[in-house]
């Protein structure tokens, strides 16, 4: 265990009631060199910081999978020389990243329509995907080139190919069926989802599968996201009841009541950010 990964250990939420999926909408960075003076692409690049801090925290903290939402579909619409950085810094971060995603033994899958990426870009996602395939450790997904309502129409039309051909009948198509036509298959839903840079909403983002996922919306701008805030953010999840349409049992409630009491008063999760924020997306 590195040194680093030992001050995580000290860091760590409570081990009780971690969530088992976590999924991140990356957003602010655009804003956070802005406040600095700096081009957009600047945003980006530090981004990745933060990209490399939440995946070993949520690597040794236990977590079972990281969704991270890098690029949408929506996001082509920027300047060209935006995106271009944008794969410029993916290509590198994959490059850098690899040998230390398989030393910590996470496995890496990615959601999206990566006929879109350039062919360098794609290339590298597909070795990276395969050389870390036999990773048992915690699953990091990555959406490029990522809409939700896409997914679900591809999920629909692949149903309706097996209809077609008669390797499905209608009255098999069921949640489970559908589950598994969706880029997250085998997954568990995401148990909490969390935005930064303050925007409350969505954007398209794995629409089916965060039915029953909480929900946290941070002021910090991505780049600022460092591990103490994620820790927070954990810990937050931690002290809400999760009812799915039930009430919660004694049980449930105590464990959420010792969270709670044990939570400290004033956190970094909800400062809203300013020029002289300490440093530690790509998708904002």
């Amino acid at each position: 265990m590195t040194e680093i990964e030992r001050s995580l250990q000290e860091l760590a939420p409570a081990r009780q009631n971690l969530p088992r999926h976590i999924a991140i909408i990356m957003d602010g960075n655009g804003r956070w060199a802005k406040l600095r003076g700096m081009p957009r692409v600047f945003g980006h690049q530090r981004g990745v910081d933060a990209v490399r801090g939440v995946v070993r925290a949520a690597s040794v903290w236990g977590i079972e999978a990281l969704t991270l939402f890098a690029f949408s579909e929506e996001n082509w619409g920027r300047p060209r020389a935006e995106v271009s950085a944008i794969f410029k810094i993916l290509n590198q971060y994959i490059m850098k990243e690899r040998e230390e995603l398989k030393r910590q033994n996470v496995r890496l899958r990615v959601m999206g329509d990566l006929t879109r990426l350039p062919e360098q870009t794609a290339t590298l996602i597909r070795d990276a995907v395969s050389y870390l395939s036999e990773c048992s450790g915690m699953t990091l997904n990555v959406g490029i080139s990522y809409g939700s309502r896409s997914e679900i129409i591809n999920s629909c039309r692949s149903i309706a190919q097996g209809v077609r051909e008669g390797t499905i009948e209608p009255d098999e198509i069921d949640e489970t069926l559908f589950e598994s036509r969706l880029d997250t298959a085998g997954l568990p839903d995401p148990d909490l989802v969390i935005r930064t840079s303050g925007e409350q909403r969505v954007s398209n983002f794995m629409l089916w599968q965060i039915s029953y996922a909480e929900f946290l919306f941070s002021p910090v701008f991505w780049p600022d996201f460092n591990e103490e805030i994620f820790a927070e953010a954990i810990t937050e999840f931690q002290r809400r009841a999760r009812r799915f349409g039930k009430i919660p049992d004694e049980t449930e409630l105590a464990s959420v009541r010792s969270n709670r009491d044990s939570a400290p008063v004033d956190t970094k999760l909800h400062q809203a950010q300013t020029s002289s924020s300490a440093p530690s997306d790509l998708h904002a």
